[in-house]
C-alpha cells in the first residue's frame, strides 16, 4: 500500500510508503493520505496520530517525475498538497521524521502538531533552487514555528538544517536516536493520551487559533471551545477520579 495504516492502542501510525521514490508525493499518495487521516479522525478508539515515512527519507516533496510527465495534481480538494496540508481535523498528529523532510515533505511536517526527529533528520524548503515557491504552507507556517530570520534564511537559501538545529530553534519537540522516531512519537502520544481526549482536541484548536489573534480574542475562543467539554461525561470523571485518588477513565464523550 502506498500509505500504510496501523493501530497501536489509541495511536494511529500512518506511514508514507514509496521508499523507492523517496516518499515523494504523487496524486495517488495524496488521495491515500487523506483517506488515512479521515479514517483516523472517524475512529473513536484512536486519539493521537503519528505520521512517518518508510525508508531513509521522510519525504522528498513533490514527485517531480510526475509533474514533468504532465501529472501536476499532487493534492486533493479538501486536503491540498499531499491530501494533508489544509485538511480539517480535530485530533493531534505527530510527525516522526527519519532522514530528509524537504520541500513538500517539510510542509507535511509543518502541518503536523508536533515533531519527533532522529539525528538523521533534516528540514528544508529548497524550492528557490528550482525557481519555485513553497506554496503548501512552508512560507507561512515555518516563521511561526521557528524564529522568522531563521525561516527567511531557509526559504531564501534553500539550504536544509539538521535535526539538532531544528530542535534548538523549536521546530522539533524530541530528538532521538536513528531508527527510533516512531517509537519516540508513540511515547509522546501516550503522554497526551493520559489526558481527557475532548479537552485535548479543544485545547489543540485553542492553541492553534489563539496564536493568530489578540490575547482577548484568544481567551474568547478558549472559553467558547470549553463549552462542549464542560458538559461531557469526561468533565465529571476528571474531578471524581481526583477525589477518589485513582487514574481517570476517559471515554471521549
Amino acid at each position: 500500500m502506498i500509505v500504510e495504516y496501523e493501530k497501536d492502542g489509541r495511536v494511529a501510525v500512518i506511514t508514507l510508503n514509496r521508499p523507492e521514490a523517496r516518499n515523494a508525493v504523487s496524486g495517488e499518495l495524496a488521495q491515500a493520505l487523506e483517506e488515512a487521516v479521515d479514517r483516523f479522525e472517524n475512529d473513536d478508539e484512536l486519539w493521537v496520530g503519528v505520521l512517518a515515512g518508510n525508508g531513509p527519507v521522510f519525504c522528498a516533496g513533490a514527485d517531480l517525475k510526475a509533474v514533468a510527465s504532465g501529472n501536476a495534481n499532487l493534492g486533493t480538494a479538501r486536503g491540498g498538497f499531499g491530501g494533508f496540508v489544509t485538511l480539517e481535523r480535530t485530533k493531534p498528529i505527530i510527525a516522526a521524521v527519519e532522514g530528509p523532510a524537504v520541500a513538500g515533505g517539510c510542509e507535511l511536517v509543518l502541518a503536523c502538531d508536533m515533531v519527533v526527529a532522529s539525528d538523521t533528520a533534516s528540514f528544508g524548503l529548497p524550492e528557490v533552487k528550482r525557481s519555485l515557491v513553497a506554496m503548501a504552507g512552508g512560507t507561512t507556517r515555518l516563521p511561526k514555528r521557528i524564529p522568522p530570520n531563521i525561516a527567511m534564511e531557509m526559504a531564501l537559501t534553500g539550504d536544509t538544517i539538521d535535526a539538532r538545529r531544528a530542535y534548538q530553534h523549536g521546530l522539533v519537540n524530541i530528538l532521538c536516536e536513528p531508527g527510533e522516531a516512531i517509537e519516540a512519537a508513540k511515547g509522546l502520544a501516550e503522554r497526551i493520551n493520559a489526558n481527557a481526549p475532548l479537552a485535548v482536541r479543544a485545547t489543540r484548536k485553542a492553541v492553534r487559533d489563539g496564536a493568530l489573534v489578540s490575547d482577548e480574542e484568544g481567551i474568547r475562543i478558549a472559553v467558547e471551545l470549553f463549552g462542549p467539554v464542560a458538559s461531557s461525561e469526561d468533565a465529571k470523571e476528571g474531578p471524581l477520579a481526583f477525589v477518589e485518588k485513582r487514574p481517570p477513565e476517559w471515554k471521549a464523550r
